[in-house]
């Protein structure tokens, strides 16, 4: 059996396993009506069907690659003995009789797949990817294959001279994004990518997107990669429900990086129960102007500081039981702050406050708590009508799901890389300690993590860019599994430099600091497995 073949028997125990559970978490949800009385078990589910949806994107990919084949083959086995396992140490809590894995998968099968994990085949792959220095140079498939290359090199180019260089001492001291990084990201047209060509963006698609995130990401996720992620959000909800005047008014500036975006939706005391936010917006006239005011407090606005508009989700219906349908979303400008505090006031007496919450890692915008007293906010800054905000900000949280799918690859990418260098470099016992068994196994199993949660970010973007009914859902399921191997392969990168992973100095240090806060926004990791995907999943229409 070679290793293509390999890869996809492995791939159908799997998926056979997966189903075997979906029907059985079905019936025991009532079709996702009683998610929530079977929590674990779903967020369970939904962890593996991430992970088999990687299984499968990455053996889609070596069909056209043969350098990932046996990648492909390796991790397909390895998430079908993951499965099995995950039936009979859970079945109780899906619903099923103890012998329903042997059923599927008997153990003549299981010895084989066992036996196409052994080390030596992690090292293999390791040794193969250490002569290009563990650096990506996965094909990419399709029609638009040269341009996305070419997108590739040149995004790789920018950051590795430009944001690089810059990366550690923004970490370091918590400084705020340059204005020459942003600038020079705006002249390569990295903030217009997903605005149409006629509302002055470039128009390029989802999966270009995902491309230069990862790249930029690789330099820096909080300096680069995420940069491009907020005027994506603000992008997306005025193309799903911005007036032609507002799409007109807002999106070349914003493509063109003149206007630099924050996004205002999660409140101190309100995180994923989005429906349950108190930030207030009422309808009044000011000086002859109609508009709105707003009144209430927002956390983790990131960029908050320096943004010239934050998109802000309130509440225009006061009736808490509107829940979701009570929310309106808004454009409100702002002047530039690039401190860590703010306090900025209107004539007509609103005021509008900012204060950076510290933390270990993502530096480089700033996350801001913030306090809007009567801050007034003309009319025509509502996106759409009022009552729809929640629709249009949900536009954009399945493209920033996407993005960060693919800032987490880049992290992974770059944590890596560095481990791939430092094993190189650092001698003990008279040799490179990247030629002992278990260093090079360590490097093995990063790579090719790194390179599933690459094929899944790539096949959802495809998903989205044609439209597929499930886009969204795929979106979900890449950025669930992309950040939870952006972790593990940060802090295995971390473990590989011994003590010098736990210096500020190394770029390591900064990479697993970066990493914790990737399962947790976009979609905190247990919401994601929950409310997103295991609903989605289980659901009538499934």
């Amino acid at each position: 059996m070679t290793a293509g073949d390999g890869g996809r028997w492995a791939l159908d125990q799997a998926q056979a396993l997966l189903q075997r559970l979906h029907v059985a978490l079905q019936e025991r949800t009532q079709a996702g009506r009683a998610i929530d009385d079977h929590q674990l078990a779903v967020r369970r589910y939904a962890g593996l069907a991430a992970r088999v949806a990687a299984a499968q994107a990455l053996c889609v990919a070596a069909g056209t690659d043969a350098g990932q084949t046996s990648a492909a083959a390796l991790f397909a086995a390895e998430t079908a003995l993951e499965a099995a396992h995950l039936v009979e140490r859970h079945g109780v809590d899906f619903g099923l009789a103890a012998p329903a894995a042997a059923e599927l998968l008997p153990v003549e099968r299981r010895a084989a797949l066992a036996a196409s994990l052994a080390e030596g085949a992690f090292r293999e792959l390791a040794a193969r990817l250490a002569a290009a220095d563990f650096a990506n140079h996965a094909a990419i498939a399709g029609d638009d294959a040269d341009l996305m290359l070419a997108l590739r090199d040149t995004t790789r180019r920018f950051a590795a001279e430009r944001v690089e260089p810059l990366a550690q001492r923004i970490h370091l001291d918590d400084l705020l994004v340059p204005e020459a990084l942003i600038d020079g990201m705006a002249q390569l047209g990295f903030f217009g990518m997903s605005i149409p060509s006629g509302y002055g963006g470039t128009g390029m698609s989802n999966l270009a997107m995902v491309v230069a995130t990862e790249e930029l990401s690789v330099a820096s996720l909080p300096a680069a990669g995420s940069l491009i992620t907020r005027p994506e959000v603000l992008a997306k909800a005025l193309l799903a429900g911005g007036s032609e005047a507002q799409k007109q008014r807002w999106l070349g500036p914003v493509a063109r990086g003149e206007l630099m975006v924050g996004v205002a939706v999660t409140e101190p005391d309100t995180g994923s129960d989005v429906a349950a936010l108190r930030c207030r917006a009422t309808p009044v006239e000011q000086n002859g102007v109609a508009g709105w005011l707003i009144d209430g407090a927002k956390a983790w606005s990131t960029f908050a500081g320096r943004a010239d508009v934050l998109a802000l989700l309130a509440r225009s219906d006061p009736d808490p039981a509107a829940g979701h349908r009570g929310l309106s979303l808004f454009i409100v400008e702002k002047a530039r702050c690039p401190g860590h505090e703010f306090d900025l006031r209107q004539p007509g007496g609103g005021r509008l406050t900012g204060k950076a919450d510290r933390t270990p890692g993502y530096r480089g915008m700033h996350s801001f708590t913030l306090q809007f007293e009567r801050w007034f906010v003309p009319g025509d800054r509502l996106i759409g009508t009022p009552g729809r905000g929640f629709y249009y900000q949900m536009a954009g949280f399945a493209a920033g799901r996407l993005q960060t799918a693919a800032r987490a690859t880049g992290l992974a990418q770059a944590s890596l890389m560095a481990a791939g260098r430092y094993s190189a470099e650092r001698r003990q016992f008279g040799r490179p300690i990247g030629e002992f068994q278990s260093t090079a196994y360590e490097l093995g199993w990063m790579a090719l993590r790194t390179a599933a949660a690459r094929a899944l970010t790539h096949a959802a973007a495809r998903a989205m860019d044609t439209g597929a009914a499930d886009a969204g859902l795929r979106a979900a399921m890449a950025k669930l599994f992309a950040c939870r191997v952006a972790v593990d392969v940060s802090q295995r990168a971390q473990l590989l430099h011994g003590g010098w992973g736990y210096a500020e100095e190394f770029p390591v240090a900064r990479y697993v600091a970066d990493a914790l806060v990737l399962p947790i926004f976009e979609g905190v990791e247990p919401i994601l497995e929950l409310k997103v995907i295991g609903r989605q999943l289980l659901g009538d229409g499934a």
